[in-house]
């Protein structure tokens, strides 16, 4: 009799978890964040979203967003605009992120590090401005390995990281968070908008005030649409760490790299910031009262700081 009590406890819980999962999922349409044309870039049989504004004769700019639980090209969403006035400015959403397709993959550096080369190589000589692990796949795309790498003519990295997990990864927690009914409750849990606004106060930004409810919103959408655990499973897991050699890619550039890093940052301190820009002899730009996102808790200083960035490196 308890056996069978236990059983059918265990059946109505599940239950539950699974109805709960599915009350909890976005079945609308991801609208773009950002204002301009949604393009699709077809690649290993996915789609891609990026949107691209400004005048295509213009030198190409792309933004690559920070990989993250809610990552998506919206990063840009406070600097788009004005970039857009003097360059074409293109923003991906990363595979398993944003608009673009999320198939149910093992997501892993190797794989975001052949997407970046292959779209950056859709452009000529584009120049770069890459958020936190971004970077790292970006300056391993210039190398290229086999394929070749693509050649570019500015890179701005903002709080630049090839480690953003657990070094070395546990595999046994990208798993965890795959599984069907526990990691979709899990990561339904860290995607709560309490929790949202939790990682945005802690290490995202210095004002707490300073995302809106309408992008808080937004990220909670982005992360509660189908197969969105999949690829921050493996962030969070560490399968997303890159192994190169940060500094050393960095300082092999043909073009100065400009490295921005907000003062207020605990994730990443700018200690960090400091010991890499030294290591990579790269310009340091530091912004006060700022942390992870600079260029959102300050648009127009970034704007300024990515025009001189490229400026000087076109004089190069």
């Amino acid at each position: 009799m308890k056996l069978r009590n236990l059983l059918g406890g265990a059946v109505l819980g599940t239950g539950a978890l699974a109805a709960i999962n599915t009350g909890l999922r976005y079945e609308g349409e991801l609208e773009s964040p950002l204002d301009g044309d949604d393009r699709t870039f077809r690649w290993r049989g996915m789609d891609v979203a990026y949107t691209e504004a400004g005048d295509p004769d213009d030198p190409d700019l792309l933004l690559l967003h920070g990989i993250n639980a809610a990552g998506s090209s919206g990063e840009w969403r406070a600097v788009f605009d004005d970039l857009a006035a003097d360059y074409h400015v293109v923003a991906p959403d990363f595979p398993g992120y944003g608009r673009s397709d999320r198939p149910p993959l093992r997501y892993s550096a190797a794989l975001y590090e052949d997407f970046v080369h292959d779209f950056l190589a859709e452009f000529d000589e584009p120049a770069v401005v890459a958020s936190s692990l971004s970077a790292a796949y970006a300056v391993a795309a210039v190398d290229g390995g086999a394929e070749g790498g693509v050649e570019l003519s500015g890179f701005v990295a903002v709080c630049p990281t090839a480690t953003a997990g657990p070094s070395p990864a546990k595999g046994w927690l990208r798993e965890l968070f795959r599984a069907p009914l526990v990691g979709q409750a899990l990561f339904n849990g860290i995607t709560s908008k309490p929790a949202i606004r939790y990682f945005n106060a802690d290490h995202g930004y210095d004002d707490p005030a300073n995302p809106s409810a309408e992008w808080i919103d937004y990220e909670w959408r982005t992360t509660h649409v189908e197969n969105a655990r999949f690829a921050p499973a493996s962030f969070i897991s560490g399968t997303l760490n890159s192994d190169i050699d940060l500094a050393a890619a960095l300082g092999d550039l043909d073009v100065p790299p400009t490295i921005v890093w907000g003062r207020e940052a605990t994730v990443s301190p700018l200690t960090d910031g400091r010991e890499l820009a030294d290591a990579a002899d790269a310009r340091l730009v530091v912004f006060d009262r700022a942390r992870l996102l600079p260029h959102v808790e300050h648009p127009e200083r970034f704007v300024e700081t990515v025009e001189e960035a490229l400026v000087a490196a076109a004089a190069a």
